[in-house]
């Protein structure tokens, strides 16, 4: 096996996105949520009420698919649909107190996950971290 110091940068980098990602499974587990359907809480959580071609748009999937999130997060009480008022075509997605409440003890899960692993790193190594992060991803 090989170590650590051999690996290339992109092979760490994916070694760290897979713990991220097995992490935050592992923090959406207790309420039995979809890394999919976490996602749309996470968007809800942080712009409120969309529409559903909105949510497509944050979740950069299809407008089919994100009917589908949408139906099982309304048949677990976590969103709920409203008629737009301007367009009586579109649907507003809303959370739920319930949804609220899921979606914040998941986003808790997930910040304390994540300081587990990025907690080794100084202060200065995070802000470093995070703007090579946001020049990558342009």
């Amino acid at each position: 096996m090989a170590r650590d110091e051999d690996e290339t940068l992109p092979e760490a980098f994916w070694r760290v996105a897979r713990l991220l990602r097995h992490r935050s499974r592992e923090a959406m587990a207790p309420w039995d949520i979809a890394p999919s359907h976490g996602r749309a809480l996470a968007v809800l959580r942080r712009h409120g009420a969309l529409r559903l071609s909105e949510l497509s748009e944050h979740l950069r999937i299809a407008p089919r698919s994100t009917t589908e999130v949408v139906d099982i997060l309304q048949a677990r009480g976590l969103v709920e649909r409203h008629p737009d008022p301007k367009d009586r075509r579109a649907t507003f997605v809303e959370l739920t107190p319930e949804g609220h409440r899921v979606g914040d003890a998941i986003e808790a899960n997930r910040a304390a996950e994540a300081e587990r692993i990025f907690g080794a790193l100084s202060a200065g190594d995070r802000e470093q971290l995070a703007r090579i992060l946001r020049t990558l991803h342009g």
